[in-house]
């Protein structure tokens, strides 16, 4: 399911036209990514939490010469899904 498949199934299900249910969805997403963003936790019960993980710096290497570098740290976003979500 991509995200117009996801418009089109919530427009159906909430009864809204396609534009209202892609606004809402859109909302959602851009709700969650500015939390997220400022290191907040979102959690939806029986869905899961939305968390910022940060990967410690390392060493690794270039594997076209073999020659070590440095990789920053780095942060991005995590999903946990919820027990409900993982017994399907």
């Amino acid at each position: 399911m991509n995200k117009g498949d996801l418009t089109k199934a919530v427009a159906a299900n909430a009864g809204l036209s396609s534009a209202d249910a892609g606004a809402a969805v859109d909302a959602v997403f851009d709700t969650i990514a500015g939390a997220v963003k400022k290191r907040e936790q979102v959690a939806i019960a029986g869905f899961g939490t939305f968390i910022a993980k940060t990967r410690a710096a390392r060493d690794g290497r270039n594997p076209a010469t073999g020659e070590p570098l440095k990789i920053p740290e780095k942060t991005s976003a995590a999903f946990k899904p919820a027990t409900a979500l993982k017994n399907l």
